[in-house]
């Protein structure tokens, strides 16, 4: 079980350098593509600082309710619960969410607005789908008689998902103002911005919630939330 939780803190540790690489190194290599985008780039440092800050506080938050669960799952007492079918096809949006993102930044540094804003539609849709299919596992689980208090493991399940769910709620706000900024035509500069930013952010929604699925559903590490049973 260490060894496990251990490799999943080393694969986090290595998805968010590579992001923070992706974030800081990529867009200043984008500038020859857009030339009238230099006048926001002295306005990147102190942004992607801020929102690497924040990313850090939450990802410690995450770490310290891994090591809670890592704790309590070595109690006797520990039951697993069923597997949710729907949580592959939830990781499947949050995925896709991601890489709309992506897409959108890729249309920003080229000022093509008609792509940003089908970026950010898609990004936005896939998100919601993503929370929708969210509420729905919990409702089948309460349906299923797995409550809050239920035991130590549907707890957790509650505890990781909820706290996953607020973050992305989050990000849906600046995925709003984005959205709104880019339909009111907003110049590409501060488009360019914000999308990198908001692209940055939901890569690291996904990274998370690929750590937290392997919490859920891994047998092979030792940690699984869920057992194999089907709910």
């Amino acid at each position: 079980m260490t060894i496990g939780l251990v490799f999943l803190t080393l694969l986090m540790a290595a998805i968010v350098w590579w992001l923070m690489r992706q974030t800081l190194v990529e867009p200043w290599r984008a500038e020859v593509v857009v030339p009238q985008v230099r006048v926001g780039l002295a306005a990147k440092p102190a942004a992607k600082v801020a929102l690497w800050v924040f990313l850090g506080v939450a990802s410690s938050l995450f770490v310290l309710f891994a090591s809670a669960y890592a704790m309590r799952l070595d109690l006797a007492d520990w039951s697993p619960i069923p597997r949710p079918r729907l949580l592959l096809l939830n990781t499947a949006f949050l995925m896709g969410a991601s890489l709309a993102m992506e897409w959108t930044v890729y249309a920003a540094r080229r000022a093509d607005i008609g792509n940003v804003r089908r970026g950010l539609a898609a990004s936005g849709l896939l998100s919601f789908a993503f929370l929708a299919g969210q509420l729905v596992v919990w409702k089948q689980y309460h349906g299923a008689g797995f409550l809050l208090a239920s035991s130590a493991a549907t707890a957790f399940f509650y505890l990781f998902t909820a706290v996953h769910g607020l973050h992305v709620l989050g990000g849906l706000v600046a995925w709003a103002r984005v959205s709104l900024r880019a339909w009111r035509g907003a110049d590409a500069a501060h488009l360019r911005l914000a999308s990198e930013l908001c692209a940055t952010y939901w890569h690291f929604l996904l990274a998370v919630w690929v750590l937290l699925y392997a919490l859920l559903v891994s047998d092979d590490l030792g940690l699984a939330i869920c057992s194999s049973t089907p709910l």
